[in-house]
């Protein structure tokens, strides 16, 4: 009994220490509890910069608190808005539409036609894999919703494989918060990690293309 009351005094005082962009998810998901989740993971979906490795661990160590929803109710909550930010930017992209999008693609330097041709060929052909696997990744679970709006998938299976996708990232992240309870920002560690592998790998293999295409174009000229 007194571990338990040393446990959830340690968490409130953790709680009571949080600031900035923290501070703010934990107030609107006590005050608003699940849909609070929702809103913020959704607005997290259509401003990537906002951290999910932040606000999914704080949801489970507030879940852990009891006050304002269950483990459970996390997951789901979290999933909802993960489903509604993504549809949003799928919608968007869909009304930007494919030839304005290739128009787009087409003035950045050292583009071919051919790669759009051949990114939008892939794209169309492992459309699932790519928005499920996709939901699951850093960088690439926001974004992912461009192209399957551009391709026009299928709007029903682009919601079911989001929602799977994202089901998977939301519970892995939120069990960890509640699990590690006030210790929760040791999940964004790991993840803040994860996804600057991510982004060096991005970067490396864009420089890559770049000097590769330069090349291409000083050999045909020599």
């Amino acid at each position: 009994m007194f571990a338990k009351l040393f446990a959830l005094q340690a968490a409130q005082t953790a709680a009571d220490s949080l600031s900035g962009i923290a501070a703010w998810a934990v107030s609107v998901m006590d005050a608003l509890g699940g849909p609070g989740i929702a809103f913020i993971i959704a607005l997290e979906n259509l401003f990537p910069p906002l951290p999910s490795e932040v606000f999914l661990p704080l949801a489970g160590f507030t879940a852990k608190q009891g006050n304002a929803f269950s483990l459970v109710g996390a997951i789901v909550w979290a999933t909802i808005g993960s489903v509604l930010g993504a549809i949003i930017l799928y919608w968007i992209a869909r009304w930007f539409g494919r030839e304005r999008t290739r128009l787009f693609m087409s003035k950045i330097p050292f583009m071919k036609m051919s790669d759009v041709d051949k990114t939008e060929a892939f794209f169309t052909k492992y459309s699932g894999p790519t928005v499920f696997f996709g939901r699951c990744l850093p960088i690439f679970r926001s974004l992912i919703s461009l192209p399957a709006g551009v391709v026009k998938e299928p709007f029903g299976k682009f919601v079911v494989l989001t929602a799977a996708g994202s089901a998977i990232w939301n519970t892995a992240l939120i069990s960890a918060g509640y699990a590690l309870g006030a210790n929760w920002n040791k999940v964004e560690g790991v993840v803040s990690q994860f996804s600057t592998v991510i982004a060096v790998i991005v970067v490396l293999a864009i420089v890559s293309w770049f000097v590769i295409r330069i090349w291409k174009r000083n050999s045909r000229k020599g």
